[in-house]
């Protein structure tokens, strides 16, 4: 049954406002919260920068103000689907002006509604063409171009009825996300507990002090021409495509299949304390040659190196001041403590259930992401009727 509401067909910059306030350094905030384009990716958070200005310097880019219901949408490449939507306001927030922060105009647009209609395939694929039609370095959009879209925009409570069948896939999506990370936290708390050890310890007996190239494997990959990947139909577009840091992209190939750790050989991809940003993946996929693929020996399974590597500063090992790199060679030779067999299948017992989980979690995630990608374009074109639900 087709919806039979009159929709208005309007220039999008018409109902919305775009990067209407930026931050001063005269405002003297003493920390900053900021979120970076490459830190969010289809409305999921990797992680937000707390900076201590007393003592680190304010990234250039970190100068957009956002409030709630506030869309974010990354200039760069739209098709790595880095946006999302403000729901959290930590204090003293700003997010990167590689992004185009939209407010909506309220009695004509809901936020919600907007937000999934930017997430769109076909309207994903429309902006990332405006982008590399551009002449900057990057394939990048304007503020501009986001304002001159035209979209066909339904009644104000039928926007609001769409976004609730959509909202509630998402909100199911993020339980199992915060599912994950308690069964995380509880992994990290069972590796703390069974490897209390330093290497500058005195260690019992069977334990002793060895380097990360003992206790992993190193495996070898390649950039996929990003030709190739344009090519591609969407359809055939199924397997993850990631970088040094992130799912940057679906490709129609693969060249890995099973369990791996990714650590960045960028020396950039690490917080503050040093620590590594790393990426547990399963299942087939392609990745990039900026990343180390690293899978276990020695007893160690691909989640106790997880585990080690949250515990594991590495930035006595970045060199490089122009481009800082994580070299294989330094990367084996970070010393770390090696328990016996005996202990390594004792923890691996424990842990495995818990990644077990994480990994249903995450392909229910996946199917869900399906669904809703089914579901968007007949909301958004009203072919689905909504009439009966009850806001």
């Amino acid at each position: 049954m087709m919806i039979m509401n009159v929709r208005k067909h309007i220039r999008l910059g018409n109902v919305i406002l775009t990067n209407v306030a930026s931050y001063s350094l005269k405002e003297e905030w003493s920390y900053v919260n900021y979120l970076d384009t490459g830190n969010i990716t289809e409305n999921s958070i990797a992680g937000i920068q707390l900076i201590d200005l007393n003592t680190e310097k304010l990234p250039s880019r970190a100068r957009r103000k956002v409030k709630y219901n506030s869309i974010i949408y990354s200039t760069v490449r739209p098709n790595q689907r880095h946006f999302g939507i403000i729901k959290e306001l930590p204090e003293n927030f700003l997010v990167s002006t590689g992004f185009v922060v939209i407010d909506v105009c309220q009695e004509m647009v809901d936020a919600d509604y907007l937000y999934f209609w930017l997430s769109q395939d076909n309207i994903v694929e429309l902006l990332h063409t405006i982008a590399e039609q551009s002449v900057s370095t990057y394939p990048s959009i304007k503020a501009s171009d986001i304002e001159n879209l035209e979209i066909d925009l339904p009644p104000i409570e039928e926007q609001k009825k769409i976004a609730s069948v959509l909202l509630g896939l998402l909100r199911k999506m993020a339980h199992n996300v915060a599912i994950n990370d308690n069964l995380q936290q509880q992994a990290m708390a069972l590796y703390e507990k069974f490897f209390p050890y330093a290497v500058t310890d005195k260690l019992p007996a069977g334990w002793r002090v060895g380097t990360v190239g003992e206790i992993v494997e190193i495996h070898d990959s390649k950039r996929i021409p990003l030709s190739s990947t344009q090519r591609a139909k969407m359809e055939k577009r199924i397997y993850p495509y990631y970088g040094a840091a992130s799912l940057m992209d679906y490709v129609d190939e693969y060249i890995f299949d099973g369990k791996y750790l990714l650590l960045g050989e960028d020396g950039t991809v690490v917080d503050n304390a040093g620590y590594p940003i790393l990426q547990y993946v399963y299942g087939k996929f392609w990745v990039n040659n900026h990343a180390h693929i690293l899978t276990g020996c020695l007893g160690h399974s691909v989640e106790s190196l997880l585990l080690l590597f949250r515990h594991t500063s590495v930035k006595s090992i970045v060199t490089g001041a122009v481009q800082p790199k994580i070299s294989q060679a330094n990367l084996r030779s970070i010393q770390v403590v090696i328990p016996p067999h005996n202990e390594m299948d004792t923890f691996n017992k424990l842990i495995c259930p818990l990644f077990d989980q994480i990994r249903q979690n995450q392909d229910q995630n996946k199917a869900l992401m399906i669904l809703r990608d089914t579901l968007l374009p007949r909301l958004m074109s009203g072919e689905i009727d909504i009439s009966n639900i009850q806001l």
